[in-house]
């Protein structure tokens, strides 16, 4: 079994070990973040970051490298206020992927891919057309996280859509039933399949 202690972490080629620590976490949530300009300009980036936080009230969050650069979604989201949650499905992942690269804020990765936004619901922010789960987000706050320098935004779920084969009875999201995928480090894709549903535990007596 390999080993690595902080020590040879810390002495690892920077490309190895910007692959081993982005992978060793284990599978990570696949989203496309939309947001919007003041000029009107749709923005559409993939994000692996994004976490449940609590259910009441539904709040979800999300990790933003620092802004000493330009972050469209960032400053998109501060202007705006809401921002939309969309999950990336197998028939889109090269497209998905590509969103990652960096445009200017007066180019649109619509206009870059063949992924298609929509409009929908109470605010302004561009949903991926057809994702089988899409949310739009009413930004709460940022909590600065000083020891890697990265940002946790905090936002509120305010409209939920979800394609009907996927919901569940008792309210679960089967995700697989959607072909929705999962990130493995940086760049690789996979499809997770559903095994069983388990019931709540309590301690054995």
């Amino acid at each position: 079994m390999a080993f690595f202690n902080f020590e040879d972490i810390q002495s690892l080629e920077k490309i190895y070990k910007i692959n081993l620590i982005n992978s060793c976490s284990g599978f990570k949530s696949a989203n496309l973040l939309g947001s919007i300009s003041k000029e009107g300009v749709s923005n559409v980036a993939v994000f692996s970051s994004v976490t449940h936080l609590g259910s009441n009230p539904p709040t979800l969050g999300f990790i933003l490298r620092p802004t000493t650069v330009p972050r469209n979604t960032y400053k998109n989201i501060k202007d705006n206020g809401y921002f939309t949650i969309n999950h990336i499905y197998e028939d889109i992942i090269e497209d998905a992927h590509h969103t990652s690269a960096k445009y200017p804020e007066n180019v649109s990765e619509f206009d870059k891919t063949d992924l298609e936004e929509e409009f929908k619901g109470n605010h302004n922010a561009p949903f991926v057309k057809n994702c089988p789960v899409q949310m739009c987000m009413k930004f709460v706050e940022e909590v600065y996280v000083s020891s890697n320098d990265v940002m946790l935004i905090v936002a509120q779920i305010e409209e939920l859509y979800i394609k009907d084969t996927l919901l569940q009875e008792d309210g679960l999201v089967n995700l697989s039933l959607g072909n929705v995928t999962t990130i493995n480090g940086l760049d690789s894709y996979a499809i997770p399949k559903f095994k069983k549903q388990l019931s709540y535990q309590r301690p054995k007596k």
